[in-house]
């Protein structure tokens, strides 16, 4: 049995992850901002923790993270305020990832998107650059760290059922079934040769151990 924390604990991935860590034996905890939340997280075999990684500070999340074995993170800020979006997307995943290195904690798994690069091509003028410098930025510090790291880059999220097929060698984005991202989530943290690696993914015709062993 593995202690798995995710971050981001609310979000439609996060809630279809937990499910299948908790019917293989896993323990989970799922960080949620919103107290409202708790029932939904309870629903999917997860133990809520509330807690606000934007605004608590390292040693909290230190306090936080200790005692688990692995840390997901799944959390964002949703887009639209370029303030926010930097302060959740890079600063509280930097200061998550410097805290599980403090606490112990070596694995840490980052749900990324399939076109996160620091040569992402995004005009400042778009919508979307905010997001995608922070998440470039984040995945970078995560790549330089001594941590267990797994980038995880799934394409456009659809609420489409899981077919546990993936495509895990696309050079271009496609679109990829969230129920699929969390099925990846599960088997990235049961297989160590996923660690140190970037893995960009859209639904394909590969079963998820089988793609990701390539």
């Amino acid at each position: 049995m593995a202690r798995i924390l995710i971050i981001g604990g609310h979000g439609k991935i996060a809630l279809l992850t937990a499910p299948l860590l908790a019917a293989r034996g896993d323990e989970v905890s799922a960080l949620i901002r919103n107290r409202a939340h708790a029932d939904d997280v309870r629903a999917a075999d997860a133990e809520p923790v509330v807690f606000d990684v934007e605004q608590e500070g390292a040693d909290a999340l230190r306090e936080v993270i200790a005692g688990h074995h692995a840390v997901v993170w799944s959390a964002g800020a949703g887009g639209g305020d370029p303030q926010r979006t930097r302060a959740v997307d890079f600063e509280a995943a930097v200061r998550a990832m410097d805290a599980a290195g403090a606490a112990g904690v070596a694995r840490f798994v980052m749900v990324s998107y399939f076109r996160s690069k620091t040569n992402h091509g995004v005009d400042p003028s778009d919508g979307f650059f905010a997001y995608a410098e922070a998440k470039a930025a984040a995945d970078e510090h995560l790549r330089a760290s001594d941590l267990q790291w797994t980038v995880l880059g799934p394409s456009r999220l659809t609420d489409a059922e899981p077919t546990g097929l993936i495509d895990a060698t696309a050079a271009t984005s496609g679109e990829v079934s969230r129920a699929n991202v969390a099925l990846v989530i599960a088997e990235t943290l049961r297989m160590p040769d996923t660690i140190g690696r970037t893995i960009r993914f859209n639904d394909g015709e590969r079963p998820v151990a089988e793609a990701l062993a390539l």
